[in-house]
């Protein structure tokens, strides 16, 4: 028998969220995780706001929303909104009932400068990582380092001499290159200030961009720390030093990393923070390699090199997942807080894929 098309709606709803997402959903354990790491965070967040006035929007939920952007590639903070008031499994995640009025978009932005001035998302993944660390999912001796570059929301035309000798034509305007030198130390963006004219490699066409440096631990992949900095030659090094000091304590770690942290310098930060580098050699350097037989010649120098490849696994996730090929944000800070929180996303699914038990 056909069935008949029903037009009205029901007047009441009687079931929450909770009851349309299935048991098994791979959202449940990461819910799990977060609200465990957001609740230990509770005291940083009351810190922040004042204790009198209208009351904001709670900032446990804003972070869920911009997990769930990075977890599910949307592109938008219009449209995430848009998405939360239509999805239910949105709705549940963030933690908002049915009938809950879903706030405006620009909510986050009047609410980003408080959260990246007191670096949210670097205690959040501290604590998603203190969880891996209870859980035994954490190496204490081996990492691995590497950077990648994140191109920059702003365009090559708008890289102009900082004297104001070429000032802005218009929007989109048609540009002639040819002849013109570029350097950023004569030039800058008038986008993006803070961005930088690089190349990776040779061979590849320089970007407005930035660097993006994460720290690994070689047991299960897990990113323990991430930053970004304006991208210039040495910066990749210098972070990687930086990051690797705050693991380092009294036993002896091991670092990986590619060839191009073969340098005399970056070796030589290592062995005083009593850390073995396991670099990849660069034979072709100028004065040869900085790695020498030392270390070449044990068995954990082979498996340094083949497990710091995971690290390019984080990378390409955050770039194709989560949102990061080309940055939406502006200026160092930002684009860091960002980078980081999608550090963190990355790991919650590393974390469940490992089939971590949650309590």
């Amino acid at each position: 028998m056909r069935g008949n098309e029903e037009k009205a709606d029901a007047m009441f709803v009687y079931l929450s969220p909770e009851s349309f997402v299935p048991n098994d959903h791979p959202l449940r354990p990461i819910r799990t995780m977060v609200d465990n790491a957001l609740a230990t965070l509770d005291a940083d967040f009351a810190a922040l706001y004042s204790h009198t006035g209208r009351p904001s929007i709670p900032p446990e939920q804003l972070l869920k929303a911009l997990l769930l952007q990075a977890l599910y590639s949307v592109r938008s903070n219009r449209l995430l909104v848009e998405q939360i008031n239509y999805n239910i499994l949105f709705r549940w995640f963030v933690g908002l009932a049915l009938d809950d009025k879903v706030w405006d978009h620009s909510t986050f932005s009047t609410n980003m400068e408080r959260l990246i001035d007191a670096d949210v998302s670097r205690l959040f993944l501290s604590t998603i990582m203190a969880q891996a660390r209870k859980a035994s999912l954490l190496s204490d001796e081996h990492f691995s380092v590497d950077g990648t570059l994140i191109e920059a929301w702003a365009s090559i035309k708008s890289f102009r001499p900082k004297d104001g000798s070429q000032p802005p034509v218009g929007r989109n305007q048609e540009r002639d290159f040819h002849g013109e030198k570029f350097s950023n130390e004569t030039h800058a963006s008038t986008t993006d200030p803070e961005a930088r004219l690089y190349k990776k490699s040779k061979g590849k066409e320089s970007r407005m961009s930035y660097l993006g440096h994460a720290l690994m631990e070689n047991r299960n992949g897990l990113i323990v720390d991430g930053i970004v900095t304006p991208a210039n030659g040495t910066a990749e090094r210098k972070a990687a030093v930086e990051m690797v000091a705050d693991v380092a304590g009294s036993q002896r770690i091991t670092v990986g990393g590619d060839k191009g942290y073969d340098t005399n310098d970056f070796v030589g930060d290592l062995r005083g923070l009593k850390a073995t580098p396991h670099v990849a050699r660069n034979v072709e350097r100028n004065g040869g390699s900085a790695i020498d037989g030392r270390t070449t010649r044990h068995e954990g120098y082979q498996i340094s090199r083949r497990l710091r490849k995971r690290i390019e696994e984080a990378f390409g996730w955050i770039k194709t997942v989560g949102n990061l090929r080309k940055t939406r944000h502006r200026g160092t800070a930002k684009v860091d807080w960002y980078f980081v929180l999608a550090l963190s996303a990355y790991n919650l699914v590393r974390m469940r894929n490992i089939g971590m038990v949650t309590a």
